[in-house]
């Protein structure tokens, strides 16, 4: 038993120095705020519940810094990024950019985003977003959604399918 134990802790020590590449590049040249109205109060609700995972700039906690808590992190932020980066957004088809306005009503209508596990255990606190946050997201993104109808041709922001 003693062995075991002595080999989970060399383990717990060595995976210490295989560290994840850090989510920092703070690229923000397609951005939606280059494109879309972007209140500083939609902003503002973003940094604090959206941005760690779904923009070029994460905000890591201190327990970051340990593996294998850090490669979960690390895996998190990709997936969230992969459906939904605001600091890439306007670098899509203007029909992409429609359907993700979508998905933010949706996810956020549903109560499936923020998610529980990011709030989990009293983490991330001020992403707790009140009815009062979750319902100016929301009318913000469908707002977006009417500009995008009022500028484009209704077939340009449907998603084709393949």
């Amino acid at each position: 038993m003693k062995r075991i134990a002595t080999i989970i802790v060399v383990i717990l020590i060595v995976i210490q120095f295989f560290k994840p590449e850090r989510n920092l590049s703070n690229d923000q040249t397609f951005h939606i705020s280059t494109k879309y109205d972007f209140p500083e109060d939609v902003a503002a609700i973003s940094k604090a519940a959206c941005d760690d995972c779904h923009s070029n700039s994460t905000q890591y906690p201190w327990y970051a810094n340990v593996q294998p808590v850090a490669w979960w992190l690390n895996h998190h932020v990709s997936d969230g990024k992969k459906h939904l980066n605001f600091s890439e957004f306007t670098k899509r088809k203007i029909a992409v950019q429609n359907h993700k306005l979508e998905e933010i009503v949706e996810m956020m209508e549903e109560g499936e985003m923020p998610l529980k596990s990011y709030t989990w255990l009293g983490l991330h606190p001020e992403a707790k977003l009140s009815a009062e946050q979750k319902n100016r997201f929301i009318s913000w993104a469908k707002s977006q959604m009417d500009t995008l109808k009022n500028r484009y041709p209704a077939d340009s922001l449907v998603l084709k399918r393949k």
